[in-house]
Parts: C-alpha cells; structure tokens; sequence
C-alpha cells in the first residue's frame, strides 16, 4: 500500500515582529488569500502576546497558530516561560522548538529539546523541530555531522510512534535573514539526510514525517524550492511578514 502524500505545510515565523494590531491586520489581508487554499497547511507563528487574537482571527479559516518556544514542564518556577498546557487553552495548535536563534542566543541544547518534544505531544501540539548548521560547519564539510547530532540528541526520547507526525525544519544558519538561501542541490540533499535519518530509526516515519526548508526562502525562490522531492514546505521569516509576500509562497506550494 502507497504511503500518503505529504501535505505541505507553510509556516510563517514572526519572531519579534508584530503588535495585536498588527496581527490582525495582517490577518485580514492575508486570510481571503489563501482561502481556497487546500493543497497546503498553513500556519502563524505570532510573538506570545498576540497568540490570542491570531487564534481568535484565524478560527474560522484553515489557517492553524503556532507559538515560537515552549517550556517542558507544565508549570512551575520559570520565570519569563510559557508551558504547553498554557498554549493549549489559548487555543494553540503547535510550537516551534529549537529554533537556531533559540539556540544561539537563548542556549536552547538538543537536551532540553528531548525534553520538550514528548510534552509537546503529551499535550496535543503539533511540534516543528528545526535543526540547522552554521556557515563553518558547512564550510568545513560538517554539515551531516551536525543534522545528524542534532537529530538523534533531540528525538532521544522521542518514542518511535510520533517520529512521523513530526514537521522537522531544515535551516542552514548562514541563510538566515542574510538574503543567502542554499542552491536547490543543497536543500535537496539536506532535506534527503534528514528524512534519512528518522528513517533509520523507522522506515515508515522517514516516509511520513515532513521537512520543511527554512532560510530566506521568498516568493522569486519559492516555487523551485518547494518542488524538490524531499521538502514538504517552508519555515518562512522576513518574507512571512508581507501578507502578498506569504500569499505568494502558499500558492507555490499548493
């Protein structure tokens, strides 16, 4: 029996950009857009104090919200952290962990990641794990090494029934927000190794699980990215903050 098609998913990545305000303009211009849109998933990924109004305005669209991190306990005293059950009541349907600025400037480790992922799930979120090297590592050659650290670190604990609901986002460091973006050879290969990977840990979860390309992607390179065999969408950031930019990597995927 053929495994089913990967839908693509198309998440855009706000980070530290947009007020409630402006989330909801943004929203109201981008939500008509896609909204014939089926081919694809498409999700938000708004700063935490807009998380609300965007589940609010995307409620009655296709449209799914993420949140940018999350903390792995439940509750506790974690100043300044947000726990999945917190995103849950909001009305949240997935998280981002592991993002390369979490890691470079907040010390995010593939240890806390191991932790993150099962409570992640435990609590109904969809997680997009991103994994990433840096210009030196792929500089000097480093570039399986790290994917694959990285991956068996922080899908440790992961048990191997939800390696396949797993969205994993390939960001290589040095593409992004510098304009750079990895040729489509690139992309390709990396997105291969990464579902190579989940794969040698389980072959139908390889098949499954999709990988998205994150790092400058944009609506000029969009459509020849996202038409590589083994990339299933794109974790979008400064293009995702235009609604007609984001629209226009959608309908490349769809």
């Amino acid at each position: 029996m053929a495994e089913p098609a990967r839908k693509p998913l198309l998440a855009a990545n706000w980070k530290m950009h947009k007020t409630v305000a402006e989330a909801q303009s943004f929203l109201a211009d981008l939500l008509p857009r896609v909204a014939a849109v089926e081919a694809a998933e498409i999700a938000i990924c708004p700063a935490y104090p807009a998380l609300a109004a965007v589940v609010e305005h995307c409620a009655s669209s296709r449209v799914r919200v993420c949140a940018q991190n999350m903390h792995e306990a439940a509750d506790g005293a974690f100043t300044g952290e947000v726990s999945a059950p917190m995103l849950v009541e909001l009305g949240v349907d997935g998280v981002i962990l592991g993002h390369s600025e979490r890691r470079q400037y907040f010390g995010e480790t593939d240890a806390a990641l191991a932790r993150k992922l099962p409570a992640a799930f435990a609590a109904g979120l969809a997680p997009i794990l991103c994994v990433g090297e840096s210009e030196a590592q792929r500089d000097a050659g480093e570039t399986e090494r790290v994917l694959r650290e990285q991956l068996t670190a922080g899908l440790a604990t992961l048990e191997n029934g939800r390696l396949g609901e797993l969205a994993i986002a390939y960001e290589p460091i040095w593409a992004i927000g510098t304009g750079r973006t990895a040729t489509p050879e690139q992309a390709q290969d990396a997105c291969a190794f990464v579902r190579a990977v989940v794969g040698r840990r389980d072959d139908a979860a390889g098949n499954r699980v999709r990988v998205l390309y994150g790092g400058s992607v944009k609506p000029e390179n969009a459509g020849e990215l996202l038409d590589l065999p083994d990339v299933d969408g794109a974790l979008v950031g400064g293009a995702s903050l235009d609604p007609e930019a984001f629209a226009s990597i959608v309908a490349a995927a769809a």
